[in-house]
């Protein structure tokens, strides 16, 4: 009889992991995140405040020093259990509402029944459903699947214009109008055919197959006058396809159900082709844009920035990206002729990245932000010629986001990073700043992550601060920075009494040993210093973007949940990320297999020596999508520091993933560097324990990037483990299945024990 000496780790360990997966640790924290609805344009707002005992809404307005409830809750919970639905005063059964009758009431739905009810009396009126009162609520809770889109209104597969008088929609691949006074459709189009249609972008295959809602996306927008319409005539004839395999119907069906769908690939001769038109909708003209044919990479439909300008001499603003990514240009169009004017153009052999823009006073200007000199900065444009009037930031330091423009004043208010001296460069600071680039200055000090929303007026302006160790804070401020009020300060004091701690941010270098790094530590809630605890990163590569969190409600993934197993997680921004210098994020470009790894490696071993528990001869890694490919890949070239991977859902080889993220990072056309960097050539280099995961219906990432990568670890004779998850798309990585299977893997195979059998993650 043999006696098996593995260690074990719990049920108790896992449900306590499960404790602190995002929908349980969402239910210990409270005041996160204050979000400030502005009333009718004006500078005061009301927000919703969720606490231990439940939610209380409150009214601000800071023109005359008004802080308090928005309403009586008591009264208005029993007005609505007279309807017969028992609600108390902090059980409000709504997440939004609206003022009415210049404040003296107010409306809000209950179980889709939109209700009227009087705060002087505190009596209700039921209301006629209000399809601009449910496009409001989006986002707050109460109904998420009616989509805005800025000045125009959609409903359904119609966008209305912007004075009321019109609808505009889709039939028989043709655009329609139809008078919402007389009910009169007018067809302005009449060659569009399948496949050639006119505003129908590329369909989901995951919303055919009745895994997502299906939701329209019209390629229309109305012109500020509502008598034109610009649009595209998409061409998807002869272009490639991806296929999904629905092998479990949710019909029922044994039979599988295959959904094709346009996917272009990188390199690919044959794309979608959107060709722009200007409709007139009185005079049922039709005028093309004098522009050769957007190519569409993205297989969602086209995607490029544009602003209508207002008037009798209006014209359109709109950006296109050369193929490859290496220019960006800005173009003006007669919406009457189609004619074009080159007003910018930015060129870089390394790629061209889209940033934040804004026209001022009706297109007489334009605020742009690029990477000129090396470091994303504000620039002010003629809008007329488009010469260069002045750079109006300049530094090593990141301009973010283009938050509020003054007009009258000149002012131009942003966000950016790496200003501040000592502090983290990826913490986003709001700024002021004159067009004429002088007198810059901080507004918000505090050293921490801000996101910030500002009034209608431009007056104030609401922002949350705070940091990975830091639960936020929520201020309102004048636009001199002036602190008007402390809002709310968010409490976690009952997640902290489970013994979590606050996650460690920290600074390490890199590969080349001068260059700062940046990341953060998680440790799990009954951490020992006296044990030794195997690694585990957390990884994204996509240089678009940074995988470390800054700001507080970012912390809450997956990651505590893995930590509590007996993990330290890390995760690494290294050479190649976005947020840093044009060379910082560069070191990526035609280099994605890279990822990085050298400067975590570097990192990983830095901490290690200030914590003796990293035991840094038992490191894992995981990710999905970018940070799928980046698991493999780490584990394949760099086999004797990184000892077990995760991957879920890897776009494995960059020549079987789309176009549009892809050429962007590794170049156009396609060359040999795709091949060297793609997995499925390095899979004879696996030593390793590795877990491929993928969901069969998963239209971002096609499944045959990680079946390839399949293929070429049998011809090569080596062990691994794969997972197909069922009716599994892109963002099913949280699945309570696949999360557990994670779980799993890094217990058996790097902490070297035995995990309970058949845990099932919903019954902690």
């Amino acid at each position: 009889m043999t006696t098996d000496c593995k260690p074990r780790v719990a049920r108790e360990d896992y449900a306590r992991a499960e404790r602190f997966l995002p929908n349980n640790t969402q239910k210990l924290m409270f005041g996160l995140n204050i979000r400030p609805v502005w009333i009718d344009g004006s500078d005061s707002f009301w927000y919703r405040l969720d606490t231990r005992e439940g939610k209380v809404f409150k009214y601000v307005d800071p023109s005359n020093g008004e802080f308090k409830e928005a309403f009586d809750h008591a009264k208005v919970a029993a007005a609505i259990s007279r309807t017969g639905k028992a609600v108390t005063h902090n059980t409000l059964p709504f997440d939004y509402f609206e003022y009415l009758d210049e404040k003296k009431a107010i409306r809000f739905l209950v179980d889709d029944e939109l209700w009227k009810c009087d705060l002087a009396t505190y009596e209700l009126e039921k209301q006629e459903t209000d399809e601009e009162f449910l496009r409001s609520t989006m986002g707050f809770g109460t109904r998420g699947r009616h989509q805005g889109r800025g000045r125009q209104r959609i409903s359904g597969d119609e966008i209305t214009s912007p004075d009321g008088k019109w609808v505009a929609f889709v039939k028989e691949h043709n655009i329609y109008v139809r008078s919402t006074e007389s009910g009169e459709e007018i067809q302005l189009t009449f060659d569009g055919e399948e496949k050639n249609a006119y505003a129908v972008p590329m369909p989901s295959p995951i919303a055919r197959a009745g895994l997502i809602p299906e939701w329209s996306r019209l390629a229309i927008s109305w012109s500020p006058d509502s008598k034109r319409i610009l649009t595209h005539k998409i061409d998807q004839r002869d272009v490639g396809e991806c296929y999904l395999l629905q092998s479990v119907p949710l019909d029922g069906s044994k039979r599988p159900k295959v959904f094709s769908y346009v996917y272009p690939l990188p390199g690919d001769e044959n794309v979608p082709k959107a060709t722009s038109y200007i409709l007139d909708v009185e005079q049922k003209t039709q005028v093309k844009i004098d522009l050769e044919p957007m190519q569409l990479l993205f297989y969602g439909g086209p995607y490029f920035w544009m602003y209508w300008t207002k008037g009798e001499k209006d014209r359109i603003l709109m950006t296109r990206h050369e193929r490859g990514f290496t220019k960006l240009r800005l173009y003006s169009v007669d919406p009457r002729t189609g004619a074009v004017q080159l007003l910018i153009e930015e060129a870089n052999e390394k790629g061209v990245d889209s940033y934040d823009r804004r026209v001022v006073n009706n297109g007489e200007e334009i605020i742009w932000i690029a990477e000129t000199d090396g470091w994303a900065h504000i620039y002010l444009y003629d809008g007329h010629t488009g010469a260069l009037k002045n750079q109006v930031t300049s530094g090593p330091w990141v301009v973010r986001e283009l938050i509020h423009v003054d007009e009258e004043e000149r002012t131009i208010y942003f966000t950016a990073g790496g200003r501040e001296r000592d502090r983290d460069p990826y913490y986003r600071h709001l700024y002021r700043v004159k067009m004429d680039g002088t007198d810059l200055q901080l507004l918000t000090p505090e050293d921490a992550e801000h996101r910030v929303n500002f009034s209608p007026t431009g007056n104030y302006f609401v922002d949350i601060y705070s940091r990975v160790d830091l639960p936020p804070e929520t201020v309102l401020r004048d636009t001199s920075g002036r602190l008007i009020k402390h809002l709310e300060s968010a409490d976690v004091e009952l997640l902290l009494a489970t013994g979590w701690t606050f996650p460690e941010p920290f600074k390490a270098k890199a590969r080349d040993g001068v260059t700062d790094i940046y990341g953060m530590i998680m440790r799990p809630s009954n951490f020992d210093p006296n044990k030794k605890y195997p690694v585990i990163e957390y990884n994204y590569s996509g240089p678009q973007t940074n995988i470390t969190p800054k700001g507080f409600v970012g912390v809450f993934g997956q990651n505590q949940a893995l930590a509590e197993l007996g993990f330290i997680i890390v995760t690494i921004d290294g050479l190649g990320m976005n947020y840093r210098s044009k060379a910082f994020q560069d070191y990526s470009y035609k280099n994605l297999g890279d990822g990085g790894f050298p400067d975590h490696i570097s990192a990983i071993k830095q901490l290690a020596d200030r914590y003796p528990y990293m035991d840094v001869s038992r490191v894992g890694i995981y990710g999905g999508s970018a940070g799928g490919y980046a698991s493999t890949k780490a584990i394949l070239t760099h086999p004797d520091f990184y000892k077990v991977a995760v991957s879920w859902a890897g776009n494995h080889d960059h020549r079987t993933d789309k176009a549009s993220w892809c050429e962007r990072y590794m170049g156009f056309p396609v060359d040999k560097h795709y091949e060297e960097q793609a997995n499925p050539t390095w899979a004879k280099n696996l030593k390793g324990k590795l877990l491929l995961m993928h969901g069969d219906m998963d239209e971002n990432v096609p499944p045959p990037a990680t079946l390839q990568l399949v293929d070429a670890l049998i011809k090569a004779n080596k062990d691994f483990d794969l997972l197909i998850l069922p009716n599994g798309i892109h963002s099913s990585s949280g699945h309570p299945y696949i999360t557990r299977k994670r779980w799993d893997y890094f217990v058996k195979h790097l902490l070297g024990a035995e995990p309970p059998k058949e845990y099932q993650i919903g019954n902690a």
